[in-house]
């Protein structure tokens, strides 16, 4: 059911923690399912992620997908990071399950909201970003999952 790389995220995850004083923090939800996901950016003067934490509250899938999100925008630019799709997300752990889909979401907005905190403090617009969602399950139909 799970790809191994899903399972060695779950067990293993990386980056696990908070960020004191983080360039942006950004948390998110889905009310369906109950998962809770805050990430942590540390962002240089070059506008470049030096590091990126997580703490989520859910199932393994999302931490999976927490995880592999953190991974993923680490050594990114603030623009590249912003590219970073849920499916990117899934890709890059070998798959989800159909009713696990919502968790690769939950990262991808998990990400949105820490760099939507980080441009507030630094009063910079990032092309291309729209406010987040607080709750992902807000306009999503039930197949979605």
């Amino acid at each position: 059911m799970y790809s191994e790389k899903v399972m060695d995220h779950f067990q293993h995850p990386r980056n696990v923690g908070e960020i004191e004083g983080a360039s942006g923090v950004g948390t998110v939800g889905n009310a369906k399912c109950g998962d809770i996901m805050r990430m942590y950016l540390d962002i240089d003067e070059n506008q470049v992620i030096r590091d990126c934490k997580f703490k989520t509250f859910g199932c393994g899938a999302a931490v999976a997908t927490s995880s592999m999100a953190t991974e993923l925008v680490k050594g990114k630019t603030i623009y590249e990071a912003l590219q970073i799709t849920n499916k990117a997300v899934m890709e890059a752990l070998d798959g989800l399950p159909p009713v696990k889909v919502h968790c690769s979401l939950l990262a991808e907005e998990a990400i949105h909201a820490a760099l939507w905190d980080y441009a507030e403090k630094h009063n910079i617009k990032i092309e291309g970003l729209e406010k987040p969602k607080n709750d992902i399950s807000e306009g999503l139909e039930e197949e979605d999952y």
